[in-house]
Protein backbone atom coordinates (compact mmCIF):
# COMPACT_ATOMS: atom_id res chain seq x y z
CA UNK A 1 0.00 0.00 0.00
CA UNK A 2 1.37 3.68 -0.84
CA UNK A 3 0.71 7.05 0.75
CA UNK A 4 -0.53 9.89 -0.59
CA UNK A 5 0.70 13.00 1.71
CA UNK A 6 -0.91 15.98 1.03
CA UNK A 7 0.10 19.67 2.33
CA UNK A 8 -3.11 21.71 3.30
CA UNK A 9 -2.46 25.86 2.92
CA UNK A 10 -2.71 27.06 -0.83
CA UNK A 11 -2.78 23.11 -1.55
CA UNK A 12 -5.76 21.44 -0.67
CA UNK A 13 -7.62 24.67 -0.07
CA UNK A 14 -6.84 28.26 -2.06
CA UNK A 15 -5.79 30.03 0.72
CA UNK A 16 -3.76 30.33 3.71
CA UNK A 17 -5.29 29.54 6.83
CA UNK A 18 -2.53 30.43 9.42
CA UNK A 19 -3.22 34.32 7.95
CA UNK A 20 -6.73 33.84 7.81
CA UNK A 21 -6.63 32.69 11.45
CA UNK A 22 -4.51 35.65 12.84
CA UNK A 23 -6.87 38.00 10.66
CA UNK A 24 -9.91 36.43 13.14
CA UNK A 25 -7.94 36.66 16.38
CA UNK A 26 -7.51 39.93 15.92
CA UNK A 27 -10.91 40.97 14.75
CA UNK A 28 -11.88 39.07 18.02
CA UNK A 29 -9.42 41.14 20.06
CA UNK A 30 -7.63 37.76 21.21
CA UNK A 31 -4.55 40.00 19.81
CA UNK A 32 -2.95 43.37 19.47
CA UNK A 33 -2.33 44.46 16.25
CA UNK A 34 1.47 44.34 16.78
CA UNK A 35 1.40 40.63 17.29
CA UNK A 36 -1.12 40.32 14.10
CA UNK A 37 1.47 42.20 12.03
CA UNK A 38 4.75 40.21 13.38
CA UNK A 39 2.67 36.73 12.61
CA UNK A 40 1.71 38.08 9.23
CA UNK A 41 4.81 39.15 8.39
CA UNK A 42 6.55 35.57 9.23
CA UNK A 43 3.98 33.55 7.53
CA UNK A 44 4.78 35.63 3.85
CA UNK A 45 8.34 35.31 4.42
CA UNK A 46 7.57 31.28 4.47
CA UNK A 47 5.32 31.41 1.45
CA UNK A 48 7.81 33.00 -0.52
CA UNK A 49 10.34 30.70 0.95
CA UNK A 50 12.86 33.17 2.85
CA UNK A 51 12.50 32.47 6.23
CA UNK A 52 12.08 29.67 8.29
CA UNK A 53 8.94 29.36 11.02
CA UNK A 54 10.25 27.46 13.67
CA UNK A 55 10.62 30.39 15.72
CA UNK A 56 7.32 32.45 15.17
CA UNK A 57 5.52 28.95 15.72
CA UNK A 58 7.39 28.64 19.01
CA UNK A 59 6.74 31.97 20.09
CA UNK A 60 2.88 31.19 19.17
CA UNK A 61 2.58 27.86 21.38
CA UNK A 62 4.36 29.75 24.17
CA UNK A 63 1.63 32.46 24.21
CA UNK A 64 -0.69 29.31 24.79
CA UNK A 65 0.52 28.19 28.17
CA UNK A 66 -2.04 27.86 30.80
CA UNK A 67 -4.94 28.04 28.16
CA UNK A 68 -7.47 24.98 27.94
CA UNK A 69 -6.81 22.91 24.69
CA UNK A 70 -10.58 22.19 24.33
CA UNK A 71 -10.85 26.18 24.14
CA UNK A 72 -8.40 26.16 21.23
CA UNK A 73 -10.06 23.14 19.81
CA UNK A 74 -13.65 24.72 20.26
CA UNK A 75 -12.52 27.83 18.59
CA UNK A 76 -10.72 26.19 15.77
CA UNK A 77 -13.67 24.14 14.91
CA UNK A 78 -16.17 27.17 14.50
CA UNK A 79 -12.88 29.22 12.40
CA UNK A 80 -12.95 26.11 10.29
CA UNK A 81 -17.02 26.13 9.73
CA UNK A 82 -17.17 29.64 9.02
CA UNK A 83 -13.97 30.29 7.31
CA UNK A 84 -12.19 27.41 5.56
CA UNK A 85 -14.52 24.46 4.93
CA UNK A 86 -15.54 26.37 1.81
CA UNK A 87 -11.92 26.45 0.25
CA UNK A 88 -11.25 23.02 -1.21
CA UNK A 89 -9.60 23.15 -4.53
CA UNK A 90 -11.64 20.60 -6.75
CA UNK A 91 -8.42 18.89 -8.36
CA UNK A 92 -7.97 18.34 -4.73
CA UNK A 93 -10.94 16.65 -4.27
CA UNK A 94 -10.37 14.68 -7.33
CA UNK A 95 -6.92 13.65 -6.15
CA UNK A 96 -7.98 12.38 -3.03
CA UNK A 97 -10.97 10.65 -4.78
CA UNK A 98 -8.24 8.88 -7.20
CA UNK A 99 -5.64 7.54 -4.35
CA UNK A 100 -8.79 6.68 -2.58
CA UNK A 101 -9.96 4.51 -4.93
CA UNK A 102 -6.07 3.00 -5.53
CA UNK A 103 -6.52 1.54 -1.70
CA UNK A 104 -3.58 4.58 -0.92
CA UNK A 105 -3.70 6.15 2.89
CA UNK A 106 -4.75 9.61 2.53
CA UNK A 107 -1.99 11.61 4.61
CA UNK A 108 -2.03 15.20 5.71
CA UNK A 109 1.26 16.84 5.92
CA UNK A 110 0.91 20.35 7.11
CA UNK A 111 2.37 22.46 9.55
CA UNK A 112 -1.35 23.72 10.59
CA UNK A 113 -2.52 23.04 14.25
CA UNK A 114 -3.56 19.46 15.56
CA UNK A 115 -7.18 21.22 15.79
CA UNK A 116 -7.55 22.53 12.33
CA UNK A 117 -6.22 19.41 11.15
CA UNK A 118 -8.67 17.15 13.18
CA UNK A 119 -11.29 18.88 11.26
CA UNK A 120 -9.76 18.60 7.35
CA UNK A 121 -9.58 14.76 8.01
CA UNK A 122 -12.84 14.40 9.50
CA UNK A 123 -14.48 16.45 6.38
CA UNK A 124 -12.25 14.56 3.58
CA UNK A 125 -11.64 11.12 5.32
CA UNK A 126 -8.44 11.00 5.77
CA UNK A 127 -6.77 8.15 7.20
CA UNK A 128 -3.47 10.13 8.98
CA UNK A 129 -3.58 13.59 10.51
CA UNK A 130 0.89 14.43 10.26
CA UNK A 131 0.26 18.21 11.63
CA UNK A 132 2.33 20.42 14.87
CA UNK A 133 0.82 19.42 18.34
CA UNK A 134 1.20 21.62 21.05
CA UNK A 135 2.28 19.95 24.43
CA UNK A 136 -1.04 19.55 27.39
CA UNK A 137 -0.82 19.11 30.83
CA UNK A 138 -2.50 16.53 33.06
CA UNK A 139 -5.58 19.28 33.86
CA UNK A 140 -6.23 19.54 30.11
CA UNK A 141 -3.87 23.10 29.49
CA UNK A 142 -1.30 24.23 27.23
CA UNK A 143 2.11 24.02 28.69
CA UNK A 144 3.27 26.18 25.94
CA UNK A 145 5.75 23.79 24.77
CA UNK A 146 5.57 21.78 21.22
CA UNK A 147 4.87 17.90 21.41
CA UNK A 148 7.27 16.69 19.28
CA UNK A 149 9.22 17.47 15.80
CA UNK A 150 7.49 20.69 14.39
CA UNK A 151 5.89 19.70 11.20
CA UNK A 152 7.80 22.41 8.68
CA UNK A 153 10.22 21.91 6.56
CA UNK A 154 12.67 19.12 7.79
CA UNK A 155 10.47 18.12 10.24
CA UNK A 156 7.86 16.75 7.63
CA UNK A 157 10.16 14.66 6.42
CA UNK A 158 10.43 13.38 9.25
CA UNK A 159 6.92 12.96 9.91
CA UNK A 160 6.45 11.10 6.54
CA UNK A 161 9.04 9.07 7.48
CA UNK A 162 7.34 7.81 10.72
CA UNK A 163 4.11 7.20 8.96
CA UNK A 164 5.82 5.19 6.33
CA UNK A 165 8.07 3.19 8.30
CA UNK A 166 4.89 2.49 10.44
CA UNK A 167 2.76 0.86 7.56
CA UNK A 168 6.37 -0.54 5.85
CA UNK A 169 5.97 1.52 2.64
CA UNK A 170 9.18 3.00 0.95
CA UNK A 171 8.85 7.33 0.60
CA UNK A 172 10.01 6.43 -2.97
CA UNK A 173 6.56 4.56 -3.77
CA UNK A 174 4.52 7.33 -2.29
CA UNK A 175 3.29 10.95 -3.71
CA UNK A 176 3.29 14.28 -2.12
CA UNK A 177 1.03 17.23 -3.10
CA UNK A 178 2.41 20.77 -1.95
CA UNK A 179 2.41 24.53 -3.31
CA UNK A 180 5.71 25.41 -1.26
CA UNK A 181 9.36 25.27 -2.27
CA UNK A 182 9.57 24.49 1.99
CA UNK A 183 8.36 21.57 1.63
CA UNK A 184 11.37 20.24 -0.97
CA UNK A 185 13.14 17.83 1.78
CA UNK A 186 9.53 15.66 1.78
CA UNK A 187 9.66 16.24 -2.40
CA UNK A 188 12.97 15.00 -3.20
CA UNK A 189 12.28 11.90 -0.93
CA UNK A 190 8.98 10.54 -2.53
CA UNK A 191 8.53 8.70 -5.68
CA UNK A 192 6.28 11.36 -6.92
CA UNK A 193 6.55 14.83 -6.05
CA UNK A 194 3.83 17.48 -7.01
CA UNK A 195 3.84 21.20 -7.62
CA UNK A 196 0.03 22.14 -6.68
CA UNK A 197 -0.73 25.22 -7.78
CA UNK A 198 3.26 26.28 -6.95
CA UNK A 199 4.87 29.51 -5.61
CA UNK A 200 7.14 30.79 -7.96
CA UNK A 201 10.63 29.39 -6.19
CA UNK A 202 8.58 25.55 -6.23
CA UNK A 203 8.09 26.35 -10.15
CA UNK A 204 11.36 27.03 -11.04
CA UNK A 205 12.52 23.75 -9.35
CA UNK A 206 10.07 21.59 -10.28
CA UNK A 207 11.04 22.51 -14.14
CA UNK A 208 14.25 21.52 -13.13
CA UNK A 209 13.75 18.23 -11.85
CA UNK A 210 10.98 17.62 -14.24
CA UNK A 211 8.61 17.35 -11.47
CA UNK A 212 4.64 17.28 -12.48
CA UNK A 213 3.16 20.61 -11.68
CA UNK A 214 -0.56 20.86 -11.85
CA UNK A 215 -3.86 23.45 -11.20
CA UNK A 216 -6.03 22.39 -9.37
CA UNK A 217 -8.33 25.35 -9.58
CA UNK A 218 -10.29 27.19 -7.24
CA UNK A 219 -12.99 26.94 -5.37
CA UNK A 220 -16.50 26.53 -6.94
CA UNK A 221 -15.26 25.85 -10.54
CA UNK A 222 -13.65 23.35 -12.29
CA UNK A 223 -9.58 22.50 -12.17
Amino acid sequence: MSVAFFDLDRTLISRNSGSMWVRAQLREGRISLGAAAQALLWLTRYHLGRSGLDGAVLDAIRTLEGQPEADLRERTGRFYDAEVRGLYRPGALAALDSHRAQGHTLALLTTSSLYMAERVGESLGLHALLCSRFEVDDAGRFTGRPDGVLCYGEGKLQHAQTLADSLQVKLRDCAFYTDSVTDAPVLEAVGRPVAVNPDPRLRRLAARRGWEIVDWGEPGRRS
